[in-house]
C-alpha cells in the first residue's frame, strides 16, 4: 500500500477549498458573535459515555474509539460536537438563564453516513440552552438561515416536523385499551419510510391511534411563510385526536410558519412534514432541515433536544443547528481567489519597508525568488510591484498575451 494512501472517506483539503472553508468559519462565526453566540473549542476525545448522552444508538455506531493509555478507560473521538456543547453548558459554565454557545471543529465517523460522504465533516453550529419557548427555536432557525445566506445560499427550503406527536400518540395508546404489538422502534421505521400500507394495517389492531399514525404519514406539504394558516396543519387537526400535547406540537409549528421573520427572506420556503422523524432518539420538540435543489441531503439541521444535560448534573432547555461546512463550501459560488501583489527579488529597502506596510493592510505579497523570472505562470497576481522614476509603485500586473 503507497505510504501516501489515505483511509476510505477520508481525503485533504486542497488550497481552493480549504479557503472557502475558512471564509465560511470566519464568516459564520463572526455572525454568530453578532447574535451574543460565544465560542467554545471543545476537546477531540472524551471518555465515551460523555459523547453518547441523550444520542444513543443514533452516535454509538459512527463513534470511533481507542482506550486510553493512561487509565485504561475507553475513549471516543467527537462524532458530533453538540453533546459536548451540552456538557459545558450543563457542567462547566453553570449560568443561570439564558446561554449561546457556538462551535466550529472536526468531527469523525467511525463509518461514512453515505456513499460518498466525508468521515471527517467540518461541523459548525450554534446552540441556546435556558429557554423553552418557541422565541429560541425561531432564534435558531434563524440564524441558521442567515449562516446559510453567508455562503450565498438563498434558495432554501427549511422542512419542519415536531418530535413531541408521535411520543403523545404512543401515550394515548398505553393508556388506551389498543394494542399494536409493535416495539417503538418498530413504529418509528414504519413512519420514516412512510410504509402506508403497513401502517394501514395498524388500524385493524388499534382504530383511534393506529389511524393516527397512518394519518401521520401523509401530513406533510408546502406551508406559506408568514401565514396564519397552514393548510396542512388545519388537516392534522382534523385528523390527529385532540390531545394536549399534539394541540401544543401543531400550535408551536403554527408559530413558527406565521412569524414576521421570514419577509426578510423571499427566496425561502417552507413546508412541514409530520412523519419526517430523523433524530427521534434525540430531539425531543421542533426539528428542521434545510435543503436546496439538486441535493437529496440536508446541508443543515437542528432542532430541540431538552434535558440532555441532566446526566450532566443539570436538565436545561436546548434547542440549536450544525452545519457541515465542507458541504456548504461546495455550494458556494463565491471565488477566494485571492487578489496578490508580485514583488520582484530586490533588497532594497524602500521596497521592503512598502511590502511590509501593503501586508500589515491586509494585502497579500509574494516575492518572486532570484532565479524566478519576474511573472511566474502558476502565480494568480493581478497586480505587481515596480520602480517609477525611483519610487516603488503598485500596478496593474501586464502580461504578455
Amino acid at each position: 500500500m503507497p505510504s501516501w494512501l489515505l483511509p476510505e472517506n477520508i481525503s485533504d483539503v486542497l488550497p481552493a477549498e480549504a479557503a472557502k472553508i475558512e471564509r465560511l468559519r470566519r464568516d459564520c462565526l463572526d455572525l454568530f458573535r453578532s447574535w451574543g453566540y460565544e465560542l467554545v473549542i471543545p476537546p477531540l476525545i472524551e471518555h465515551i459515555e460523555s459523547l453518547l448522552i441523550g444520542s444513543g444508538r443514533e452516535l454509538g455506531g459512527r463513534t470511533a474509539q481507542l482506550v486510553d493509555q493512561s487509565s485504561g478507560r475507553i475513549l471516543g473521538v467527537r462524532a458530533d460536537m453538540t453533546p459536548q456543547v451540552s456538557r459545558i453548558d450543563a457542567h462547566l459554565l453553570d449560568a443561570q438563564g439564558i446561554t449561546r454557545l457556538c462551535y466550529a471543529g472536526s468531527v469523525l465517523h467511525a463509518r461514512p453516513s453515505g456513499l460518498f460522504t466525508s468521515r471527517e465533516p467540518f461541523q459548525l453550529g450554534a446552540e441556546l440552552y435556558g429557554y423553552g419557548g418557541v422565541a429560541a427555536d425561531l432564534e435558531i432557525i434563524s440564524l441558521m438561515v442567515e449562516s446559510l445566506a453567508r455562503a450565498g445560499v438563498r434558495a432554501l427550503r427549511i422542512d419542519l416536523c415536531h418530535m413531541g406527536i408521535v411520543p403523545a400518540l404512543l401515550r394515548a395508546l398505553s393508556d388506551s385499551r389498543e394494542h399494536l404489538d409493535l416495539e417503538e422502534e418498530a413504529i418509528y421505521a414504519l413512519l420514516l419510510t412512510k410504509d402506508r400500507p403497513a401502517l394501514a394495517a395498524l388500524r385493524e389492531r388499534a382504530p383511534v391511534i393506529g389511524h393516527a399514525l397512518f394519518e401521520l404519514a401523509g401530513l406533510y406539504g408546502p406551508v406559506q411563510p408568514g401565514a396564519h394558516a397552514a393548510q396542512v396543519l388545519a388537516r392534522a387537526r382534523q385528523l390527529l385526536p385532540d390531545l394536549p400535547d399534539v394541540r401544543g406540537a401543531l400550535d408551536t409549528l403554527e408559530h413558527i410558519v406565521s412569524a414576521s421573520v421570514w419577509q426578510r427572506h423571499p427566496a425561502l420556503e417552507l413546508s412541514i412534514d409530520l412523519g419526517d422523524l430523523r433524530g427521534y432518539r434525540y430531539h425531543n420538540g421542533v426539528s428542521f432541515a434545510a435543503y436546496v435543489r439538486a441535493r437529496p441531503d440536508a446541508v443543515a439541521r437542528g432542532g430541540r433536544y431538552d434535558g440532555v444535560g441532566e446526566t450532566f448534573g443539570r436538565a436545561r432547555p436546548a434547542t440549536g443547528f450544525s452545519i457541515e461546512l465542507r458541504d456548504l463550501a461546495s455550494l458556494s459560488e463565491a471565488s477566494d481567489a485571492p487578489a496578490v501583489i508580485l514583488a520582484p527579488a530586490d533588497e532594497d529597502p524602500d521596497l521592503e519597508a512598502l511590502i511590509a506596510r501593503l501586508r500589515a493592510d491586509g494585502e497579500i505579497v509574494i516575492r518572486c525568488m532570484a532565479d524566478e523570472p519576474s511573472t511566474p505562470a502558476w502565480l494568480a497576481c493581478d497586480r505587481s510591484l515596480v520602480r517609477v522614476e525611483g519610487e516603488w509603485r503598485v500596478q496593474p500586473l501586464l502580461r504578455a498575451s
